[in-house]
């Protein structure tokens, strides 16, 4: 059975592997703050279906309170440890099935595990935050092994923390013209693609919010990098497929081990 991976913008995403649905950093707002969504609709509301949600870290693009009361009753989320404590909203979810994660954590549902890793980036919530939550990445093994990177750096670790893998989801860009400590741009998010080495990439993170009355400033930074990934990762690592997708696209990926 292939896993099948669609992308809906930003760091959201659904696997679906072994007939169990993950869905990655839930975020269904055409404004969030001082963002707007430039690129993709909204998905449609069949999008929130999923057995299992993760967040990768506090920030509130990817931790989105709003997106995540939108969930059907009875999700698994699971979240850095320590985020209802950072995020009281979080309490409020009473419909979800909260469960709090830490590197090494796994978290098994029909034939799928989930296990959380490290990644190397700011974990508070941010602007005013001072609870501090591990950031994480997630590797989802079941017929493949799908690892989503949420928010990362390179760390020297990383091929060991992360494991052999079969479909990396790599961020490649952000929401601003300018990518802060702790992020993968293109050529970053290249190089963990070789010390991965997995079958196949999907890049996300980029092309989908944008500060409002920005969108003359740096636009290569919002259109670009899903390319440039793709043009890097051909040269440095061309044994592995890279598949850039439009936003609520799908790809199926046989995998072979």
């Amino acid at each position: 059975m292939p896993v099948e991976i669609t992308w809906w913008g930003h760091a959201t995403c659904t696997v679906e592997d072994s007939n169990v649905r993950i869905l990655t950093d839930p975020l269904f707002a055409r404004r969030l703050a001082h963002l707007r969504r430039r690129r993709g609709a909204l998905p449609a509301p069949d999008s929130r279906r999923a057995d299992v949600a993760v967040v990768s870290h506090l920030h509130a693009d990817h931790l989105h309170v709003p997106s995540l009361a939108g969930l059907p009753r009875d999700t698994r989320l699971l979240v850095p440890r320590g985020a209802p404590g950072a995020v009281p909203a979080l309490r409020r979810l009473t419909h979800l099935r909260v469960t709090e994660m830490a590197p090494g954590d796994v978290l098994t549902v029909g034939g799928v595990a989930v296990r959380a890793v490290p990644a190397r980036h700011d974990g508070r919530r941010l602007p005013v935050g001072r609870h501090r939550s591990p950031a994480l990445g997630y590797v989802i093994e079941g017929q493949a092994r799908t690892y989503f990177a949420g928010d990362t750096g390179l760390f020297d670790a990383m091929a060991q923390e992360v494991g052999p893998v079969d479909v990396a989801l790599l961020p490649v860009g952000g929401w601003g013209p300018y990518l802060g400590e702790g992020h993968l741009d293109a050529g970053r998010a290249a190089e963990a693609l070789a010390r991965l080495g997995p079958h196949s990439a999907v890049p996300v993170h980029y092309g989908t919010y944008w500060p409002i009355g920005m969108d003359a400033v740096r636009p290569h930074e919002f259109h670009a990098p899903g390319d440039e990934f793709a043009r890097l990762a051909a040269e440095r690592t061309p044994g592995v497929s890279v598949h850039r997708l439009a936003h609520g696209e799908s790809v199926r990926l046989e995998v072979a081990r």
